[in-house]
C-alpha cells in the first residue's frame, strides 16, 4: 500500500454563481466567508459557465495561498503600520484573525489592547488589510469615531481607496455597511 504524497486536499469551497443580464463580457469572483461568488454574463452556455467557475475558483484560491498571513504576521504588520503612520503610539497586545465577524471588518478592545480582523479580509489586497489594521490601531489612541480618530486613520495614504474598496465589496456581496462607521 502506498502513502499519498503531500498534504490532504482541502475540501472544495462552496460556490455561488450569479448570472446577470447586464453583464456582457466580464466574469469576476470574490470570497464571501466560506463561499466563492462568481459573477457571469447570463449569455454563457453551461459549459462556458463551468469553465469560468473552475478558472475563477482556482484564481481566488491561488491568490489566497499567496496572501495567507498568520496571527504573528498580523502583529508584525500592525507594529510596522503603527510606527509608520501613528508614531508608534498604538501598541496592541494581540492581533488575530477571527471567523465570527460577519458584519464588521475588524474590532478593537482598547482595555486589553486586542485587535481582531474578520477572516473575510483574507485574500483581499494587502493595502486593504493594512487600512483595517490602521483603523483598529487608531482605536488604541482614540476609542470613538470622532474627528481626532479619523485624523489618525487618514494618515494612512490609501485610506480613501481602501474605504471605497470595502464599500464596493459590501455592495457586491449585498451586505449593508455597519452602522456608524466605515470599518467596524
Amino acid at each position: 500500500m502506498t502513502e499519498p504524497e503531500g498534504p490532504p486536499a482541502s475540501p472544495a469551497p462552496e460556490v455561488e454563481v450569479r448570472r446577470s443580464e447586464r453583464r456582457r463580457r466580464t466574469v469576476s469572483a470574490y470570497r464571501d466567508g466560506h463561499r466563492i461568488v462568481v459573477l457571469v454574463p447570463a449569455s454563457l452556455t453551461s459549459d462556458e459557465e463551468a469553465e469560468w467557475v473552475r478558472t475563477m475558483v482556482e484564481r481566488i484560491e491561488r491568490a489566497e495561498r499567496r496572501r495567507q498571513l498568520s496571527d504573528d504576521d498580523l502583529m508584525a504588520r500592525a507594529t510596522r503600520l503603527s510606527d509608520s503612520y501613528l508614531g508608534g503610539l498604538a501598541a496592541p497586545e494581540s492581533v488575530r484573525w477571527v471567523e465570527n465577524q460577519h458584519t464588521r471588518w475588524g474590532s478593537c478592545t482598547p482595555g486589553d489592547r486586542s485587535i481582531r480582523l474578520s477572516a473575510r479580509l483574507q485574500g483581499m489586497p494587502g493595502w486593504v488589510i493594512d487600512y483595517v489594521l490602521v483603523h483598529e490601531l487608531a482605536h488604541l489612541i482614540e476609542p470613538g469615531h470622532d474627528a481626532g480618530f479619523w485624523a489618525w486613520v487618514d494618515r494612512y495614504p490609501q485610506a480613501d481607496k481602501a474605504k471605497g474598496y470595502l464599500e464596493g465589496w459590501s455592495a457586491a456581496a449585498r451586505l449593508d455597511p455597519p452602522p456608524g462607521s466605515d470599518v467596524d
